[in-house]
């Protein structure tokens, strides 16, 4: 087995294992040995490296923190067919994370497609969280009306309906030996220099292993040609009780921030902060101004507003 993330870029203190739930085997990164869990989900086109500043940052905090590879990501298994990637599947991946995990607390942190299973989990109450953080994708409902309001957010969107033909994505995006997923994520970045090449080839490598592209795509059609969104939709959108922090880098390529309009109709209890000069790679592109939000937001604490440019150095 190849390892996607070379040694020069594994932060020493996490270490990745293998974990068995819901009938699959997940490759974790794993930080921290703490009796509360906090679980980060990736998102499209990335791999759970894409925490990689977060990690250590929650296990100070206390948390065993757990990064998984969703299924078809990374390391973990890969099933065939468009029905293996429903929402249903894939919140029980969650539910069965958080079982073998065993801990106490759970809070739940995700960005992009892992955000999106985030907010239903919450939304469906399938294990209980103290806590939900999402990165850069809108509430459901929210989405849904920006979409019917005007052309702005239907244009961004273009990309999902063109997932549902079948193969093309695949050989377009598998180009060079998959060149396009890593410089799609620098490209779309404000910040280019936070996705130097050996980053840009994780996530290249991550996409081009046998079967990961459609894998990932299968996300998409699953959720529109499969009917999932129709399913969800069926079965309500309850008020989320869980408190949530909301992260939104104003830079979005593929969403507006008008879809985060309204967010609080449906959640409880909502800290919603606005990054700009930050794109939808929020986590990665400007962790120093993401963790001291996430930090205060687990403690308690008021969560800071940013008010200077994001910029590692």
């Amino acid at each position: 087995m190849n390892d996607i993330v070379p040694d020069a870029l594994k932060d020493p203190r996490i270490r990745t294992e293998f974990v068995d739930a819901n009938h699959l085997r997940f490759e974790v990164d794993v930080c921290g040995s703490g009796d509360r869990l906090a679980l980060c989900l990736h998102g499209f086109p990335e791999h759970s490296f894409s925490w990689r500043y977060q990690l250590p940052m929650l296990a100070d905090l206390g948390y065993t923190a757990w990064a998984p590879n969703l299924r078809g990501y990374g390391h973990s298994s890969r099933p065939e067919g468009i029905e293996a990637y429903s929402l249903e599947n894939l919140l029980a991946d969650v539910a069965g994370l958080i079982d073998a995990a065993g801990r106490r607390e759970v809070v739940l942190l995700a960005h992009d497609w892992g955000a999106v299973i985030a907010w239903y989990f919450a939304m469906r109450r399938i294990r209980p969280l103290s806590r939900l953080v999402i990165c850069n994708v809108p509430h459901p409902v929210p989405m849904s009306e920006a979409m019917r309001s005007g052309f702005a957010q239907l244009r961004k969107s273009w990309y999902a309906i063109f997932f549902q033909i079948p193969g093309l994505p695949e050989r377009l995006l598998g180009r060079h030996d998959a060149a396009p997923v890593g410089e799609a994520i620098r490209g779309s970045s404000c910040d280019p220099e936070q996705f130097p090449d050996e980053v840009v080839e994780v996530y290249r490598r991550n996409a081009a292993q046998p079967g990961a592209l459609t894998a990932m795509v299968n996300y998409y059609r699953a959720l529109v040609r499969g009917g999932g969104a129709r399913r969800q939709q069926a079965a309500g959108f309850p008020v989320i009780e869980t408190p949530t922090l909301m992260l939104w880098g104003e830079e979005d390529v593929a969403l507006t921030k008008e879809t985060t309009f309204g967010t609080d109709r449906f959640v409880e209890d909502l800290t919603l902060r606005y990054l700009p000069r930050v794109s939808h790679w929020v986590q990665q592109e400007a962790p120093q101004v993401v963790n001291p939000m996430i930090k205060a937001f687990l403690l308690g604490e008021r969560v800071p507003e940013l008010r200077w440019e994001p910029r590692l150095v």
